[in-house]
């Protein structure tokens, strides 16, 4: 049965074997080694996005669900414009609406937080300390593009994502009563 136009893939069979000896496909069909810096940064968005499915399934405040639900469905769209060489035409690539909107994520949480007089350590709640891995997962992934030829706004996008996860931890935190765990110097 021919696909339908609208369904992005279909895929009936998971294995393929052709990873097999260390290659791997690009979104354009090309094959490069899976030692490249382009399958490294999209392995690490992955995984980031694995972080963010486990964050998701435990308890969060509802303001942080639709946010997090949407950014864990545009890592795919940044995981596949990674995939393609930049200089490969008509993909799917990260656009500047999608930035714009971690943007308006970002302001409209940041609102309701106390203003930061101190940096704040990764913890707190369980919700907040697992975003603060996710935030860390970010950075690398963003760190990890920067060493492949890649769309400047995927970098933009993971670089505004792990702000999002830092207001994300300290809403979490907030949202739970607890103190967000802060640096004190010399301690």
């Amino acid at each position: 049965m021919p696909r339908d136009r609208n369904e992005p893939v279909r895929l009936t069979r998971i294995y393929t074997r052709g990873g097999d000896a260390g290659e791997t496909s690009l979104g354009d069909g090309s094959r490069v080694s899976k030692l490249d810096p382009r399958i490294v940064a999209y392995g690490i968005v992955d995984e980031l996005n694995s972080h963010i499915g486990v964050v998701l399934a435990g308890e969060l405040p509802e303001s942080l669900r639709e946010p997090l639900a949407r950014v864990q469905n545009e890592l795919f769209d940044v995981g596949a414009d990674l995939s393609v060489p930049i200089e490969v035409e008509d993909r799917l690539r990260v656009t500047q609406p999608m930035i714009d909107r971690l943007e308006a994520d970002c302001d409209e949480l940041n609102a309701a937080l106390p203003e930061l007089k101190s940096f704040v350590l990764p913890g707190g709640s369980e919700p907040a300390s697992r975003l603060h891995v996710a935030r860390t997962v970010a950075r690398r992934a963003e760190i990890a593009s920067l060493q492949a030829d890649v769309s400047p706004l995927a970098r933009v996008y993971l670089n505004r994502l792990s702000d999002l996860l830092f207001i994300a931890a300290r809403t979490a935190n907030a949202a739970d009563g607890v103190d967000e765990p802060l640096w004190r110097p010399g301690a």
